[in-house]
């Protein structure tokens, strides 16, 4: 995906998730991020949209904490919520090609980078903001941003030597998309894990399912159930146990 193309999905969510906040009221328990309501969903975005922003606007070019969660409920908080998130799109879509700034994971530049990250910060949560409602189930996600978000999960949160995600022995996890096409395998061990987009080899657990399914539980968003699990499903409680992304 190319950064308008982030852009634009960062505007999509952004809006659904506004107003399917204001639909299900601020004390709605949010399902997927226990312990959370709607209110702490929308203080926790709108700190994140306006830290972004900060770097897109004013250049920072080394780490510059985040202005704390607002301490706003109800409409205040919503509208806080709607005027940031437009902030950020607008911020984005006036950044020049050649944006210099900080970042933290790997990309062709911060324009992208910042673009991409926002637009699946915001896409997760928007799902968290959908399983409020009484249905309880956050909804679809489109393909391509679906395919992109796993990618950005798989190689470039966990490629971080940060990340938790280990094993004793050497592993092999696959993830396949069987409505894309889309591969990918990551190769575990006492190290960081290494994703690659291939599907060669033999596994010792797969994940497959259409690519939203998979976006969202590898976020830990879905049980595992929501997918297809075969092989050692060990791995996949090994990942549930150890893959959360936190903020700080």
């Amino acid at each position: 995906m190319q950064p308008a193309e982030h852009i634009d999905a960062l505007e999509a969510a952004g809006r659904l998730l506004a107003d399917v906040a204001a639909e299900a009221g601020p004390d709605a328990e949010v399902r997927t991020c226990p312990g959370w309501r709607v209110r702490d969903l929308l203080r926790h975005t709108s700190m994140a949209h306006r830290w972004a922003t900060a770097f897109v606007v004013e250049r920072h070019t080394a780490y510059h904490p985040d202005g704390g969660e607002p301490a706003l409920d109800g409409e205040e908080l919503l509208a806080h919520y709607r005027e940031g998130h437009a902030l950020l799109v607008a911020a984005l879509r006036a950044a020049p090609a050649d944006l210099e700034c900080w970042t933290f994971l790997p990309a062709p530049s911060p324009l992208a980078f910042w673009a991409r990250r926002q637009a699946h910060e915001t896409t997760i949560h928007r799902a968290d903001a959908e399983s409020a409602l009484p249905a309880g189930l956050p909804g679809a996600v489109d393909p391509l941003p679906a395919v992109d978000g796993i990618d950005e999960l798989l190689r470039a949160f966990h490629g971080r030597s940060r990340s938790r995600v280990r094993t004793t022995e050497p592993r092999i996890l696959r993830v396949r998309a069987t409505d894309t096409g889309d591969v990918w395998t990551s190769r575990l061990s006492t190290e960081a894990p290494r994703t690659e987009r291939t599907g060669a080899g033999v596994a010792d657990c797969e994940l497959s399912g259409p690519a939203d399914r998979l976006l969202l539980t590898l976020w830990n968003r879905l049980p595992a159930s929501a997918v297809s699990v075969t092989g050692d499903d060990s791995l996949v409680r090994l990942w549930r146990e150890k893959s959360a992304v936190t903020w700080s």
